[in-house]
């Protein structure tokens, strides 16, 4: 036995010290940069092989352990000349300029109007390794553009607009997971100001901390699913016991931002378009500047789980539109995207003298951004070019064109050439 002059316990003695003196300095580290605990703590990627290559196999480009990037739809369409998005429509946002990705592919919920299969990773909390944002920002570019070239010399590409779409303005953070949740997004956000990317971010509301947290984002995004708990439950499959009051708290802290802010209602056909008067008192909580009313769309897994009955028809989704109106006197319905079947209503206080501005001033929101300054969302708006509902009855026109979807890109397109001079401007200079 070890007596205490022991050179046993003398050696036992030294080691314990050493450890102490390892780990108060280890402390001292983490308090100069917390982020080594993160990167010391959590080691496991969040994607299984499996996972990945399912992925990749439907045009995902994977972004390190737990980003992605898909080349939306419409950037391909913009590209040759067919038209941009509602986010052209709505806020001026050059859709061939439009980088479409995510920081996390998990989620909290399990939505059944969602196009991701079962098998995509859920969680509650962040519990993996985490990637460097500059990293993650240089490689998504890299990945965009790659998805993009071979437009370079498709005889239907816009050779103007291909050259443009080499040069990102706009990142749209809600491709699939909660991009949220990533533990160094408002560092990836300050990369994007810095390189005069304007940012779009989609969340769930499950997470209100995170949304209180966020530094200033272009736009904000808060997705309110269901008019009531019950129903929110059998629509979104959450994995928080507390979902409901996780959404309350975070349309709380969605009225306390200054920047643009947006609430989005998915419309699926008789199962959430019920309780307008509901919908309305969540969206007065939240106090948006904008909602964007959208119906579901029969696509990816989610066809295992709903029916091709619950996609509404544009004009569904107006006619539910109106009823949420009735109790919201602060907003008017404005305008509309009829091959997304979205529609866009919008704060009184955005008509000014005279006409609605809804479009973002995109040179103004960079300076403001990186300037550190106090600003609100009337602080870089500028007028909205086509506002306006057409009352066209889409499910009429398609019975008589035998199935065929009724087209509009030719008028979104004519919209965007009608405007061209001001659009190229911005497309060019601005940063959209």
């Amino acid at each position: 036995m070890s007596t205490p002059n022991s050179p046993g316990m003398s050696t036992k003695l030294v080691s314990r010290i050493t450890l102490v003196l390892l780990f108060r300095k280890f402390i001292i580290v983490l308090k100069i940069n917390p982020n080594l605990f993160i990167a010391f703590h959590f080691t496991q990627n969040m994607l299984t092989e499996t996972a990945k290559k399912a992925l990749e196999k439907q045009s995902y480009r994977i972004i390190g352990t737990h980003s992605a990037v898909k080349t939306c739809g419409w950037t391909k369409k913009m590209v040759k000349g067919e038209g941009g998005c509602y986010k052209l429509k709505f806020y001026g946002i050059m859709s061939h300029q439009c980088l479409q990705m995510t920081t996390s592919i998990s989620c909290a919920n399990r939505c059944t109007f969602c196009w991701r299969g079962y098998k995509a990773p859920v969680s509650k909390e962040w519990g993996w390794a985490v990637d460097d944002p500059e990293m993650i920002l240089n490689k998504s570019l890299e990945e965009h553009y790659d998805l993009l070239v071979g437009y370079k010399g498709n005889s239907k590409t816009n050779q103007q607009l291909f050259q443009q779409s080499n040069t990102v303005k706009h990142v749209a953070l809600s491709l699939t997971g909660e991009p949220i949740i990533y533990p160094r997004i408002n560092e990836l956000l300050k990369l994007f100001n810095g390189r005069g990317i304007s940012t779009f971010m989609v969340t769930n509301a499950q997470y209100p901390e995170q949304i209180r947290d966020l530094n200033p984002v272009t736009q904000l995004y808060c997705s309110v699913d269901a008019p009531n708990k019950d129903l929110l439950k059998k629509i979104d499959l959450p994995l928080f016991s507390d979902y409901w009051e996780r959404m309350l708290k975070s349309l709380e802290f969605l009225s306390q931002k200054k920047e643009r802010t947006c609430i989005r209602l998915t419309i699926v056909n008789s199962l959430n378009d019920v309780e307008p008067e509901n919908y309305a008192q969540l969206i007065q909580l939240g106090d948006p500047d904008f909602v964007e009313v959208k119906g579901y769309m029969f696509v990816g897994d989610s066809r295992q789980r709903l029916n091709k009955d619950n996609m509404p028809w544009h004009e569904d989704v107006v006619a539910f539109s109106k009823k949420i109106l009735k109790f919201l006197p602060d907003y008017e319905l404005i305008s509309e995207h009829i091959p997304s079947r979205v529609v866009l209503l919008a704060k009184k206080k955005f008509f000014v003298d005279g006409e609605w501005k809804t479009w973002i001033d995109f040179e103004k929101w960079e300076k403001l951004i990186n300037s550190e300054k106090n600003f609100t969302s009337l602080d870089f708006v500028k007028k909205t070019p086509s506002v306006g509902i057409s009352g066209r009855k889409i499910k009429e026109e398609v019975e008589k064109k035998k199935g065929i979807y009724v087209n509009e890109e030719t008028e979104e397109l004519e919209f965007w050439k009608e405007n061209k001079d001001d659009s190229s401007k911005d497309s060019n200079d601005d940063g959209c």
